[in-house]
Protein backbone atom coordinates (compact mmCIF):
# COMPACT_ATOMS: atom_id res chain seq x y z
CA UNK A 1 0.00 0.00 0.00
CA UNK A 2 3.01 2.51 1.10
CA UNK A 3 4.76 1.84 -2.71
CA UNK A 4 1.61 2.35 -4.70
CA UNK A 5 1.20 5.25 -3.00
CA UNK A 6 4.17 6.75 -3.48
CA UNK A 7 4.47 5.62 -7.14
CA UNK A 8 0.42 7.64 -8.27
CA UNK A 9 1.73 10.57 -6.40
CA UNK A 10 4.00 13.37 -8.11
CA UNK A 11 7.24 14.29 -5.92
CA UNK A 12 7.68 18.07 -5.19
CA UNK A 13 10.89 18.38 -6.96
CA UNK A 14 9.67 17.36 -10.65
CA UNK A 15 7.00 19.47 -10.23
CA UNK A 16 9.50 22.60 -9.38
CA UNK A 17 11.44 21.65 -12.18
CA UNK A 18 9.06 21.69 -14.85
CA UNK A 19 7.72 25.08 -13.42
CA UNK A 20 11.61 26.16 -13.93
CA UNK A 21 11.95 25.40 -17.51
CA UNK A 22 8.30 27.23 -18.71
CA UNK A 23 9.81 30.34 -16.74
CA UNK A 24 12.90 30.23 -18.60
CA UNK A 25 11.14 29.85 -22.09
CA UNK A 26 8.93 32.95 -21.52
CA UNK A 27 11.71 35.53 -22.68
CA UNK A 28 13.42 33.94 -25.05
CA UNK A 29 9.73 33.96 -26.88
CA UNK A 30 9.33 37.58 -26.03
CA UNK A 31 12.85 38.70 -27.31
CA UNK A 32 11.67 36.35 -30.51
CA UNK A 33 8.28 38.25 -30.96
CA UNK A 34 10.05 41.20 -30.49
CA UNK A 35 12.09 41.03 -33.62
CA UNK A 36 9.36 39.85 -35.77
CA UNK A 37 7.41 42.84 -34.63
CA UNK A 38 10.40 45.18 -35.77
CA UNK A 39 11.19 43.53 -38.58
CA UNK A 40 7.13 43.92 -39.99
CA UNK A 41 7.06 46.93 -38.90
CA UNK A 42 10.09 48.03 -40.73
CA UNK A 43 9.03 46.20 -43.91
CA UNK A 44 5.54 48.11 -43.65
CA UNK A 45 7.28 51.55 -43.61
CA UNK A 46 9.57 50.94 -46.59
CA UNK A 47 5.99 49.87 -48.52
CA UNK A 48 4.27 53.35 -47.14
CA UNK A 49 7.05 55.15 -47.71
CA UNK A 50 7.52 53.70 -51.39
CA UNK A 51 4.05 53.79 -51.73
CA UNK A 52 2.52 56.52 -50.32
CA UNK A 53 5.23 59.02 -48.68
CA UNK A 54 5.28 62.11 -50.87
CA UNK A 55 8.85 62.57 -52.81
CA UNK A 56 9.82 66.09 -53.62
CA UNK A 57 11.85 65.12 -56.69
CA UNK A 58 9.00 62.79 -58.08
CA UNK A 59 7.71 64.78 -60.61
CA UNK A 60 11.32 65.87 -61.83
CA UNK A 61 13.66 64.31 -64.58
CA UNK A 62 17.47 65.26 -62.73
CA UNK A 63 20.65 64.32 -64.74
CA UNK A 64 24.02 64.71 -63.26
CA UNK A 65 26.75 67.04 -64.44
CA UNK A 66 29.83 65.57 -65.84
CA UNK A 67 33.32 66.45 -67.31
CA UNK A 68 33.29 65.62 -71.16
CA UNK A 69 33.51 67.44 -74.37
CA UNK A 70 31.07 69.76 -76.50
CA UNK A 71 31.09 70.40 -80.46
CA UNK A 72 29.20 73.19 -82.16
CA UNK A 73 28.93 72.67 -85.72
CA UNK A 74 26.99 72.94 -88.94
CA UNK A 75 25.87 70.06 -90.70
CA UNK A 76 25.93 69.82 -94.90
CA UNK A 77 25.97 67.57 -97.43
CA UNK A 78 28.92 67.22 -99.88
CA UNK A 79 29.75 65.82 -103.06
CA UNK A 80 33.49 64.47 -103.56
CA UNK A 81 35.39 65.33 -106.94
CA UNK A 82 38.96 64.78 -108.00
CA UNK A 83 41.10 67.69 -106.95
CA UNK A 84 41.66 67.48 -111.10
CA UNK A 85 38.80 66.86 -113.24
CA UNK A 86 39.07 67.02 -117.01
CA UNK A 87 37.28 65.90 -120.28
CA UNK A 88 40.09 64.80 -123.03
CA UNK A 89 38.39 65.62 -126.28
CA UNK A 90 39.11 65.57 -129.85
CA UNK A 91 39.84 68.29 -132.36
CA UNK A 92 39.74 66.92 -135.40
CA UNK A 93 37.08 64.83 -137.02
CA UNK A 94 37.40 61.04 -137.78
CA UNK A 95 37.64 57.22 -136.90
CA UNK A 96 39.30 55.99 -133.92
CA UNK A 97 41.87 53.54 -134.79
CA UNK A 98 43.49 52.82 -131.72
CA UNK A 99 42.05 52.98 -128.26
CA UNK A 100 44.67 53.00 -124.99
CA UNK A 101 42.79 53.84 -122.58
CA UNK A 102 40.98 51.69 -120.22
CA UNK A 103 38.62 52.66 -117.23
CA UNK A 104 41.22 52.95 -113.82
CA UNK A 105 43.78 52.91 -116.00
CA UNK A 106 46.79 55.27 -114.63
CA UNK A 107 48.12 57.21 -117.11
CA UNK A 108 50.98 60.32 -116.91
CA UNK A 109 50.88 63.49 -118.81
CA UNK A 110 51.76 62.63 -122.18
CA UNK A 111 50.61 58.99 -122.33
CA UNK A 112 48.82 58.01 -125.77
CA UNK A 113 44.81 58.17 -125.00
CA UNK A 114 43.73 57.12 -128.57
CA UNK A 115 44.50 57.75 -131.94
CA UNK A 116 42.33 58.88 -134.53
CA UNK A 117 42.95 58.56 -138.67
CA UNK A 118 45.26 60.78 -139.94
CA UNK A 119 45.29 59.99 -144.02
CA UNK A 120 43.01 63.31 -144.18
CA UNK A 121 45.87 65.52 -141.93
CA UNK A 122 48.50 63.76 -143.44
CA UNK A 123 47.49 64.64 -147.10
CA UNK A 124 46.75 68.35 -145.81
CA UNK A 125 50.16 68.79 -144.51
CA UNK A 126 51.34 67.56 -147.85
CA UNK A 127 49.40 70.34 -149.39
CA UNK A 128 50.74 72.58 -147.18
CA UNK A 129 54.56 72.13 -147.97
CA UNK A 130 54.16 71.46 -151.50
CA UNK A 131 52.22 75.24 -151.23
CA UNK A 132 54.93 76.84 -149.51
CA UNK A 133 57.93 74.66 -151.73
CA UNK A 134 56.12 76.61 -154.56
CA UNK A 135 55.97 80.09 -152.74
CA UNK A 136 59.90 79.84 -151.93
CA UNK A 137 60.33 78.79 -155.63
CA UNK A 138 58.93 82.01 -157.10
CA UNK A 139 60.21 84.06 -154.18
CA UNK A 140 63.86 82.87 -155.76
CA UNK A 141 62.78 83.50 -159.49
CA UNK A 142 62.06 87.00 -158.77
CA UNK A 143 65.08 87.49 -156.78
CA UNK A 144 66.90 86.19 -160.17
CA UNK A 145 64.74 89.07 -162.13
CA UNK A 146 65.67 91.48 -159.49
CA UNK A 147 69.33 90.95 -159.38
CA UNK A 148 69.15 91.37 -163.66
CA UNK A 149 66.46 94.24 -163.14
CA UNK A 150 69.22 96.08 -160.96
CA UNK A 151 72.17 95.17 -163.72
CA UNK A 152 70.42 96.54 -166.23
CA UNK A 153 69.36 99.53 -164.33
CA UNK A 154 73.20 100.30 -163.58
CA UNK A 155 74.11 100.12 -166.94
CA UNK A 156 71.33 102.65 -168.39
CA UNK A 157 72.28 105.10 -165.34
CA UNK A 158 76.14 104.72 -166.97
CA UNK A 159 74.72 105.22 -170.54
CA UNK A 160 72.95 107.83 -169.80
CA UNK A 161 76.04 109.66 -167.70
CA UNK A 162 77.41 109.57 -171.41
CA UNK A 163 74.12 111.14 -172.92
CA UNK A 164 74.37 107.23 -174.70
CA UNK A 165 70.87 106.28 -173.92
CA UNK A 166 67.59 108.26 -173.50
CA UNK A 167 66.28 108.80 -170.24
CA UNK A 168 62.97 106.93 -170.83
CA UNK A 169 65.32 103.72 -171.00
CA UNK A 170 66.38 104.70 -167.88
CA UNK A 171 62.98 105.22 -166.22
CA UNK A 172 61.75 101.74 -167.57
CA UNK A 173 64.80 99.66 -165.80
CA UNK A 174 64.12 101.72 -162.25
CA UNK A 175 60.64 101.19 -162.86
CA UNK A 176 61.01 96.81 -163.31
CA UNK A 177 63.63 97.04 -160.57
CA UNK A 178 60.89 98.36 -158.39
CA UNK A 179 58.33 95.94 -159.55
CA UNK A 180 60.39 93.23 -158.87
CA UNK A 181 61.05 94.37 -155.59
CA UNK A 182 57.57 94.36 -154.41
CA UNK A 183 56.74 91.16 -156.26
CA UNK A 184 59.69 89.78 -154.04
CA UNK A 185 58.17 91.20 -151.21
CA UNK A 186 54.57 90.02 -151.85
CA UNK A 187 55.98 86.36 -152.24
CA UNK A 188 57.72 87.03 -148.80
CA UNK A 189 54.59 87.81 -147.10
CA UNK A 190 53.23 84.67 -148.96
CA UNK A 191 55.68 82.46 -147.46
CA UNK A 192 54.70 83.58 -144.23
CA UNK A 193 50.92 82.89 -144.92
CA UNK A 194 52.42 79.57 -146.25
CA UNK A 195 54.51 78.71 -143.17
CA UNK A 196 51.67 79.15 -141.11
CA UNK A 197 49.27 76.62 -142.95
CA UNK A 198 52.32 74.32 -142.84
CA UNK A 199 52.48 74.19 -138.44
CA UNK A 200 48.12 74.62 -138.84
CA UNK A 201 48.34 70.94 -140.85
CA UNK A 202 51.36 69.89 -138.60
CA UNK A 203 49.35 70.72 -135.76
CA UNK A 204 46.31 68.81 -137.02
CA UNK A 205 48.30 66.15 -137.54
CA UNK A 206 49.01 66.31 -134.11
CA UNK A 207 46.03 66.24 -132.49
CA UNK A 208 45.03 63.14 -133.92
CA UNK A 209 47.19 61.44 -131.49
CA UNK A 210 45.14 62.32 -128.19
CA UNK A 211 47.22 62.32 -124.90
CA UNK A 212 46.81 62.49 -121.39
CA UNK A 213 46.83 66.32 -120.36
CA UNK A 214 47.62 65.33 -117.09
CA UNK A 215 48.66 62.69 -114.63
CA UNK A 216 45.84 61.15 -113.33
CA UNK A 217 43.40 58.23 -113.27
CA UNK A 218 40.95 57.37 -116.28
CA UNK A 219 37.46 57.33 -114.89
CA UNK A 220 35.36 56.95 -118.04
CA UNK A 221 36.08 56.20 -121.80
CA UNK A 222 33.12 57.91 -124.11
CA UNK A 223 34.48 56.17 -127.26
CA UNK A 224 35.48 52.83 -128.83
CA UNK A 225 37.71 51.40 -131.54
CA UNK A 226 36.45 52.08 -134.90
CA UNK A 227 34.30 54.62 -134.12
CA UNK A 228 33.95 58.03 -136.27
CA UNK A 229 34.42 61.49 -134.27
CA UNK A 230 32.73 64.66 -135.64
CA UNK A 231 34.97 67.84 -134.07
CA UNK A 232 33.24 70.26 -136.71
CA UNK A 233 30.88 72.31 -134.04
CA UNK A 234 32.43 71.18 -130.44
CA UNK A 235 35.28 68.81 -129.47
CA UNK A 236 33.59 65.27 -128.38
CA UNK A 237 35.23 63.65 -125.53
CA UNK A 238 37.05 60.67 -125.72
CA UNK A 239 38.18 59.79 -122.42
CA UNK A 240 37.85 61.70 -118.78
CA UNK A 241 40.66 61.70 -116.02
CA UNK A 242 40.83 62.89 -112.92
CA UNK A 243 43.34 63.21 -110.01
CA UNK A 244 41.70 60.60 -107.21
CA UNK A 245 44.76 60.87 -104.81
CA UNK A 246 43.67 64.19 -103.44
CA UNK A 247 39.87 64.65 -103.16
CA UNK A 248 37.82 67.77 -103.89
CA UNK A 249 34.71 68.16 -101.32
CA UNK A 250 31.89 70.55 -102.16
CA UNK A 251 29.38 71.06 -99.61
CA UNK A 252 26.45 72.72 -99.57
CA UNK A 253 25.86 75.87 -96.84
CA UNK A 254 22.44 76.66 -95.89
CA UNK A 255 21.67 80.32 -96.26
CA UNK A 256 20.89 80.12 -92.15
CA UNK A 257 24.53 78.43 -91.58
CA UNK A 258 26.59 80.53 -93.89
CA UNK A 259 27.02 83.55 -91.67
CA UNK A 260 28.62 81.20 -88.99
CA UNK A 261 31.36 79.91 -91.13
CA UNK A 262 34.60 81.34 -91.69
CA UNK A 263 37.67 80.05 -94.17
CA UNK A 264 40.02 78.05 -91.81
CA UNK A 265 37.38 76.26 -90.01
CA UNK A 266 37.63 72.16 -89.34
CA UNK A 267 35.49 70.34 -91.71
CA UNK A 268 34.99 66.28 -90.78
CA UNK A 269 32.83 64.26 -93.28
CA UNK A 270 32.34 60.50 -93.80
CA UNK A 271 30.77 58.51 -96.45
CA UNK A 272 27.60 56.32 -96.70
CA UNK A 273 29.44 53.31 -97.07
CA UNK A 274 31.91 53.90 -94.20
CA UNK A 275 29.89 55.87 -91.60
CA UNK A 276 32.49 55.36 -88.67
CA UNK A 277 35.52 56.45 -90.53
CA UNK A 278 36.05 59.98 -90.41
CA UNK A 279 38.08 62.44 -92.52
CA UNK A 280 39.54 66.01 -91.48
CA UNK A 281 40.22 68.82 -93.09
CA UNK A 282 40.30 72.55 -93.53
CA UNK A 283 37.50 74.65 -95.20
CA UNK A 284 39.35 76.71 -98.22
CA UNK A 285 36.72 78.43 -99.82
CA UNK A 286 33.36 79.34 -99.64
CA UNK A 287 31.30 81.09 -102.68
CA UNK A 288 30.23 84.42 -102.59
CA UNK A 289 26.85 83.35 -104.27
CA UNK A 290 24.83 80.49 -105.08
CA UNK A 291 24.42 78.62 -108.00
CA UNK A 292 21.61 80.37 -109.13
CA UNK A 293 23.04 83.44 -109.93
CA UNK A 294 23.46 81.95 -113.26
CA UNK A 295 19.76 81.95 -114.09
CA UNK A 296 19.80 85.60 -112.39
CA UNK A 297 17.98 87.74 -115.39
CA UNK A 298 19.89 91.20 -114.97
CA UNK A 299 23.37 89.02 -116.18
CA UNK A 300 21.51 87.19 -118.73
CA UNK A 301 22.72 88.23 -122.79
CA UNK A 302 19.44 86.32 -124.04
CA UNK A 303 16.49 87.86 -126.03
CA UNK A 304 14.14 89.30 -124.35
CA UNK A 305 11.74 86.16 -124.96
CA UNK A 306 14.12 84.14 -123.16
CA UNK A 307 14.91 86.84 -120.60
CA UNK A 308 11.91 86.61 -119.25
CA UNK A 309 11.84 82.77 -118.98
CA UNK A 310 14.64 83.03 -116.91
CA UNK A 311 13.40 85.57 -114.76
CA UNK A 312 10.32 83.28 -114.00
CA UNK A 313 13.20 80.42 -113.19
CA UNK A 314 14.88 82.82 -110.89
CA UNK A 315 11.84 83.67 -109.02
CA UNK A 316 11.13 79.72 -108.50
CA UNK A 317 14.94 79.07 -107.41
CA UNK A 318 14.72 82.07 -105.01
CA UNK A 319 11.49 81.04 -103.84
CA UNK A 320 13.25 77.45 -103.01
CA UNK A 321 16.38 76.62 -100.36
CA UNK A 322 19.61 78.57 -100.98
CA UNK A 323 22.58 77.02 -100.41
CA UNK A 324 26.62 78.68 -100.76
CA UNK A 325 29.44 75.82 -102.11
CA UNK A 326 32.31 75.94 -99.36
CA UNK A 327 35.24 73.77 -100.17
CA UNK A 328 38.25 71.54 -99.13
CA UNK A 329 40.35 68.94 -100.08
CA UNK A 330 41.68 65.42 -98.52
CA UNK A 331 44.28 63.39 -99.22
CA UNK A 332 42.97 59.69 -100.94
CA UNK A 333 45.97 57.53 -100.38
CA UNK A 334 43.94 54.18 -100.75
CA UNK A 335 41.25 55.50 -102.85
CA UNK A 336 38.07 54.97 -100.89
CA UNK A 337 36.71 57.86 -101.43
CA UNK A 338 35.28 57.60 -105.33
CA UNK A 339 33.96 60.83 -107.74
CA UNK A 340 30.80 62.01 -107.09
CA UNK A 341 30.69 59.96 -103.93
CA UNK A 342 28.16 61.89 -101.18
CA UNK A 343 29.63 63.55 -98.14
CA UNK A 344 28.34 63.61 -94.53
CA UNK A 345 29.80 67.12 -93.89
CA UNK A 346 30.11 69.00 -90.49
CA UNK A 347 31.65 71.89 -90.19
CA UNK A 348 33.30 72.52 -86.52
CA UNK A 349 32.29 76.48 -85.62
CA UNK A 350 33.92 75.47 -82.13
CA UNK A 351 34.38 72.56 -79.48
CA UNK A 352 35.27 72.43 -75.89
CA UNK A 353 37.01 68.93 -74.38
CA UNK A 354 37.26 68.34 -70.44
CA UNK A 355 34.32 70.85 -69.21
CA UNK A 356 31.42 70.73 -67.44
CA UNK A 357 28.70 69.68 -69.11
CA UNK A 358 24.73 69.23 -68.75
CA UNK A 359 21.83 68.65 -70.84
CA UNK A 360 20.10 72.14 -72.76
CA UNK A 361 17.18 70.91 -71.75
CA UNK A 362 18.17 71.91 -67.89
CA UNK A 363 18.76 75.25 -68.85
CA UNK A 364 16.25 78.33 -68.81
CA UNK A 365 15.41 80.57 -71.54
CA UNK A 366 17.41 83.53 -71.35
CA UNK A 367 16.09 86.47 -69.16
CA UNK A 368 16.18 90.63 -70.64
CA UNK A 369 19.84 90.69 -69.92
CA UNK A 370 20.54 87.27 -71.49
CA UNK A 371 21.07 85.30 -68.50
CA UNK A 372 20.27 81.34 -68.22
CA UNK A 373 19.61 79.71 -65.20
CA UNK A 374 19.51 75.84 -63.97
CA UNK A 375 17.50 74.19 -60.66
CA UNK A 376 20.00 72.40 -58.69
CA UNK A 377 19.19 69.75 -56.20
CA UNK A 378 20.69 70.44 -52.89
CA UNK A 379 21.79 67.87 -50.48
CA UNK A 380 18.05 68.02 -48.65
CA UNK A 381 16.56 66.73 -51.86
CA UNK A 382 15.18 71.25 -52.06
CA UNK A 383 15.97 72.66 -55.43
CA UNK A 384 18.12 75.95 -55.68
CA UNK A 385 18.24 78.14 -58.62
CA UNK A 386 20.93 78.87 -59.90
CA UNK A 387 22.24 81.21 -62.24
CA UNK A 388 25.28 79.81 -64.80
CA UNK A 389 27.30 81.10 -67.96
CA UNK A 390 26.45 78.49 -70.83
CA UNK A 391 29.64 78.39 -73.55
CA UNK A 392 29.24 76.18 -76.47
CA UNK A 393 25.44 74.41 -77.01
CA UNK A 394 25.25 71.50 -79.38
CA UNK A 395 21.59 71.62 -78.80
CA UNK A 396 21.74 68.25 -76.66
CA UNK A 397 24.28 69.26 -74.29
CA UNK A 398 26.19 72.62 -73.39
CA UNK A 399 29.29 73.63 -71.36
CA UNK A 400 28.54 75.40 -68.24
CA UNK A 401 31.76 77.88 -67.88
CA UNK A 402 31.08 78.88 -64.30
CA UNK A 403 27.87 78.57 -61.63
CA UNK A 404 27.94 74.52 -61.63
CA UNK A 405 30.87 71.87 -60.67
CA UNK A 406 30.63 68.13 -61.98
CA UNK A 407 28.47 65.65 -59.77
CA UNK A 408 25.69 68.25 -59.07
CA UNK A 409 22.24 67.31 -60.10
CA UNK A 410 20.17 69.44 -62.47
CA UNK A 411 16.55 69.08 -63.11
CA UNK A 412 15.96 68.21 -66.83
CA UNK A 413 12.10 68.09 -66.73
CA UNK A 414 9.20 66.58 -65.93
CA UNK A 415 7.66 63.34 -65.69
CA UNK A 416 4.93 62.79 -68.10
CA UNK A 417 2.07 60.85 -67.04
CA UNK A 418 2.21 57.92 -68.81
CA UNK A 419 5.93 58.15 -67.06
CA UNK A 420 4.05 58.27 -63.92
CA UNK A 421 1.63 55.68 -64.30
CA UNK A 422 4.16 53.34 -65.59
CA UNK A 423 6.27 54.06 -62.54
CA UNK A 424 3.87 53.46 -59.95
CA UNK A 425 3.08 49.83 -58.34
CA UNK A 426 0.27 47.52 -59.08
CA UNK A 427 -1.81 46.04 -56.22
CA UNK A 428 -1.10 43.75 -54.30
CA UNK A 429 -1.71 39.82 -55.50
CA UNK A 430 -1.41 41.29 -58.89
CA UNK A 431 -5.13 42.40 -59.19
Amino acid sequence: MNAVDRSAAPSNASVGGAGARRARRWPRRIAVSLVILAAVGAAAYHVYRTNFATDPLADLLVAEATIGDVEQSVQATGELRPVQLVAVGAQVSGRITKMNAAIGQRVVAGDLVAEIDNLTQQNDLKSAEAALDDVRAQKRQKEATLAYDEWALEREEKTLAKQATSRDSWESAKEAVETTRAQIDSLAAQIKEAEVKVDSARIDLGYTRITAPIDGTVLLVAVQEGQNVNAVQSAPTIAILGRIDRMLVRAEISEADAPKVKIGQKAVFSILGESQRQWEATLLSLDPAPDSLRSDSEISSSSSASSSTSSSSSSSSTSSAIYYYGRFEVENPDAVLRTYMTAQVRIVLGEAKGVVTIPTAALSPPDAAGQRYVDVVDADGGLDRRAVEVGLDDKARCEIRSGLKAGERVVVGRRSSDTKASAMPGPPGGL
